[in-house]
Parts: structure tokens; C-alpha cells; sequence
């Protein structure tokens, strides 16, 4: 606690100073596991949403994650020309896929290994482009024990994803092995609490009737992933590090506040 009493005061201090710290934004691309939900879907909740509780008040969050999406989809659709449009210099870029890039089953997402490279180098160039810093995240961790050991997910793309980020010499934060060791560390029942797992009487709104899935987030659980993020960000040698906090109590709570909070 007094870690992030410290960490708070050096963020505040030049404010007070009056050398306000310039503006600073993160946009994220990904999927569902990381996007914005409306309050009709709780507890269904995205990392990335509640990455807004690890950053200064001078650090917008430009949520761009969707869900469905692979790298081949969101670039087909224009949604990294969107970014591209908007990206400007001194922003980070956070690229996370690989859930629906696996989905050989859905062509319209589905994405080989060499294409998946292909596209995550795309993301990087236009980072590049418009003067910003990119950092590649491993696709996050799904529920999925077997003989009580929680499985990597997505392995041949998170792979994918480490060979890009060596060979470009790009940051990573490496999503998946931090969740993975998140979810074997609270074990196949507790677990389930980081995902969405309701009972049809559990007064969730989005899920009237119960739900069952261990790819997608419940509230604590999207706190929990992105305090991983916010671990991972705040390690790296990025002019973003010093604006972002982790291990925030909005962070770590225990209950669920109902919402996307971060009082």
C-alpha cells in the first residue's frame, strides 16, 4: 500500500509544482476480452475499460477493442485505417489478438500463423508512422484446466506474437503467461470468478439465464487482467511507464463495485 501511496504522490507532484504533464493517450486494439461493454452486459467487463483506473489523470484511454475480431478482420474493416487516422505522436499503441485469429472454424476471422506475423508488423508500422510506441501483448488467458494445471492459450500465436516483438525489437508484455499463472494461481473453482459464471438466479443483467464461459471477463476479473497490463506497461522503458499505476485498489478489490469504477 505504501508502494502505491508513493507512486501516487510522484505522479501528482509535478501537477502541484504547477508543470502540468502533457497529455498522454493509450489506444488499445483487440478483441472482446479488452473492449468497452455497455451496462446492459454486466458483469461482462474488458480489461481495457478498467485500465482507466491505473493511469494519471492526464492519460486517456482510447478504447478501440471489439469483439470478434482478428487481426485480419479489424484491418479488413478498417478499423486499423481508423486508428492510423487518429494516432498521433507520443501515443502507445497496445496490440492484443490471437482468441479469434485461432478460429479456423470462421473464415471471416480466421487468421494463419504467417499472416498473424504479417499483421501485427501492419499495427507496428503504423505506429511507427505516426511517432508513436507500440507494445505487443500475448492474447490473454482462457479458463482451461486440465488435471488441475491451467493450459497456455493460444500458444502458436502467442508465439507468433514474441517472434514479432524480438525481431522488431517492439516491447511486449507477455499477457498470456502472466494470466496464465494468475488463474493456476487461484486454481479451477476460484478461477471461475474471474469469468463469467452465473446461475440464472445471480442477479447478473447481461445473463438473465446463467452463463458459462471461461474466455470472457467478469468485472473482477477485468480488474485483474489490467492491473497485469498496468504491471507490464509501468515496467517497460516507454515515456507511458511513470503515468500508470499498478496494484491500484480499484484494482485489487476483492468485491465487485457493480460497475467500471475506480473510486
Amino acid at each position: 500500500m505504501r508502494n502505491g501511496v508513493l507512486m501516487a504522490i510522484a505522479l501528482v507532484a509535478p501537477v502541484i509544482g504547477g508543470a502540468t504533464p502533457p497529455p498522454m493517450r493509450i489506444f488499445i486494439a483487440s478483441d472482446s476480452t479488452a473492449q468497452d461493454y455497455k451496462a446492459d452486459r454486466y458483469p461482462q467487463s474488458g480489461w481495457g475499460t478498467m485500465l482507466r483506473c491505473a493511469v494519471a489523470p492526464n492519460v486517456e484511454i482510447v478504447n478501440r477493442a471489439i469483439g470478434g475480431r482478428s487481426t485480419n478482420s479489424f484491418i479488413r474493416e478498417g478499423r486499423l485505417d481508423t486508428i492510423a487516422t487518429d494516432l498521433r505522436k507520443g501515443d502507445t499503441l497496445l496490440i492484443q489478438f490471437g482468441h479469434n485469429d485461432a478460429s479456423i472454424d470462421k473464415p471471416e476471422r480466421y487468421t494463419s500463423i504467417d499472416q498473424y506475423r504479417a499483421n501485427l508488423r501492419r499495427f507496428l508500422d503504423v505506429a511507427r508512422r505516426a511517432g508513436a510506441k507500440a507494445v505487443i501483448l500475448t492474447p490473454v488467458a482462457r479458463r482451461d484446466f486440465r488435471d488441475g494445471i491451467e493450459q497456455p492459450s493460444f500458444p502458436t500465436y502467442a508465439e507468433a506474437a514474441r517472434q514479432v516483438a524480438r525481431e522488431t525489437r517492439t516491447p511486449l508484455i507477455d499477457l498470456g503467461r502472466t494470466s496464465q499463472a494468475l488463474v493456476q494461481a487461484a486454481g479451477p473453482d476460484a478461477a471461475k470468478g474471474y469469468y463469467l459464471h452465473y446461475t440464472g438466479t445471480a442477479g447478473a443483467p447481461g445473463y438473465p439465464a446463467g452463463v458459462t464461459d471461461d474466455t470472457h471477463f467478469s468485472e473482477i476479473g477485468a480488474r485483474r487482467i489490467a492491473d497485469l497490463v498496468a504491471t507490464g506497461l509501468h515496467r517497460l522503458k516507454l515515456p507511458i511507464a511513470r503515468y500508470v499505476m499498478p496494484g491500484t485498489p480499484a484494482l485489487t478489490r476483492a468485491t465487485p463495485a457493480g460497475g467500471p469504477s475506480c473510486g
